[in-house]
């Protein structure tokens, strides 16, 4: 008799094999048999037409925090995720020293959207180095497992306080101590290193990630510090400026440590280097002794934009400004006046200064690259479900068809910007 018999599933093993039907069956909590099972258990899952597949491994989340106070860690276990991996990005709570809690905070915030008054409500903070961290995620029982990198911005800003925290030129003591401080980390149980490289990621007073303009000696010293420990992962994202010469670090890094380098490979308006040559750099690096793996989501993924959201077309139009600070009640009593509505949709856009403006000029009036989002949205949309499609069917003006799609549900309605790798395939016509 078997502990457990699941019966009758749609197996997707993971092997690339194709799916089959079949019996799985457990004992002392390892698989033992696959396929035909007779014997019968002490508890059986009926399983038909249900896929039977191993946990998926989400190598890239931002759960520091929440995995610190949660131990359902959802949503990622409500989907078979059974490993997430955090403290990518650069960003994550340690190292931290004390004063520093609230503008770690500040930079998760910022980079990831998730809101600071629930990290600074659920996390006791009873850490300040990095094995301190770890300890303090290995005290909690949860659903899934969790693994998590050393982020460079807390790295950089335990080391060098301001300086760090203004991304100013490490001395070479500086960067002794952050690699010492890496190096520690992966001895303790960190996967690895992580570093932001794109101007995208920024904290909520509007400051780069810490780390977002290390040159390469900082990058390969810290590199070195976990070869030298024997494992580790150096995980990236990055604008890949071509004159930063990504691809040739990366290489090198790798080649001398013999440790994987591995960094977000996106299609993206912010990139210099489309994702062909992404790849082909990747493969010329690899072909000549580098170990670089690239990074692909299975979906494209971008903003949701929404009245109450972070952002939407309208929030750079001085009517919106005028009420942005506003309770909800009362912005939602302005936009459902048509006298509001009328003023708001004539005036044009007051743009902030930012080195991310084409990004903002897209958020704003990029009808032709956004859709609404309903329930069951088909992520791989077509360009006659896009707003500028949309609004032209129905004889509006796009940003009036806009206006009407957010204010849908008593101001609940959702448009779905596609900014990462989603200008190949189905957005072909973005092209030319």
């Amino acid at each position: 008799m078997h502990d457990l018999v699941i019966r009758g599933g749609t197996i997707v093993d993971g092997s690339g094999n194709p799916r089959f039907t079949g019996d799985i069956a457990v004992d002392g909590g390892r698989i033992t048999a696959v396929g035909a099972v007779a014997a019968p258990g002490r508890e059986e899952i009926d399983a038909k037409g249900l896929i039977v597949t191993p946990g998926f491994v989400d190598i890239h989340t931002h759960y520091d925090g929440q995995a610190t106070w949660d131990s359902e860690m959802a949503p990622s276990s409500w989907h078979g995720v059974t490993t997430v991996v955090m403290g990518n990005c650069g960003v994550g709570f340690a190292p931290a020293k004390p004063e520093k809690h609230q503008w770690l905070i500040g930079l998760m915030e910022g980079v990831e959207d998730i809101p600071g008054t629930a990290l600074a409500e659920g996390m006791t903070w009873d850490w300040e180095t990095f094995p301190e961290y770890l300890t303090a995620l290995e005290k909690r029982q949860r659903t899934i497992d969790v693994a998590t990198h050393v982020p460079h911005g807390a790295v950089r800003a335990y080391v060098m306080g301001e300086r760090g925290a203004r991304n100013e030129k490490p001395t070479a003591d500086d960067i002794a101590k952050m690699a010492e401080i890496v190096a520690d980390g992966v001895k303790a149980g960190a996967l690895g290193f992580s570093t932001s490289r794109t101007i995208l990621h920024k904290s909520i007073d509007g400051e780069l990630v810490p780390g977002t303009t290390a040159e390469k000696d900082e990058l390969i010293a810290i590199g070195r510090a976990m070869g030298k420990v024997g494992h580790g992962v150096f995980e990236m994202a990055s604008d890949l400026k071509r004159e930063w010469d990504e691809f040739g670090w990366m290489a090198e890094m790798s080649r001398e440590t013999g440790l994987p380098v591995t960094f977000a490979m996106l299609q993206s308006i912010a990139k210099e280097l489309p994702w062909e040559e992404q790849m082909s750099e990747t493969a010329r690096a690899n072909a000549n002794g580098a170990n670089i793996v690239a990074q692909i989501a299975i979906r494209g993924n971008g903003i949701l934009m929404a009245w109450r959201g972070t952002v939407h077309p309208f929030k750079f139009r001085p009517s919106w400004q005028a009420i942005e600070a506003l309770p909800w009640e009362e912005q939602w009593q302005h936009l459902r006046d048509p006298a509001f509505k009328a003023k708001l949709l004539a005036e044009d856009n007051v743009w902030p200064e930012t080195d991310v403006l084409p990004l903002l000029m897209a958020v704003a009036m990029g009808w032709q690259l956004q859709f609404e989002m309903t329930e069951g949205f088909n992520y791989e949309p077509t360009q006659a479900e896009t707003i500028f499609a949309m609004a032209r069917a129905a004889g509006k003006d796009p940003a009036e068809y806009a206006y009407d799609l957010l204010s849908r549900d008593e101001g609940k309605g959702f448009i779905y910007f596609p900014i990462l790798n989603y200008a190949d395939g189905n957005l072909d016509f973005v092209k030319g």
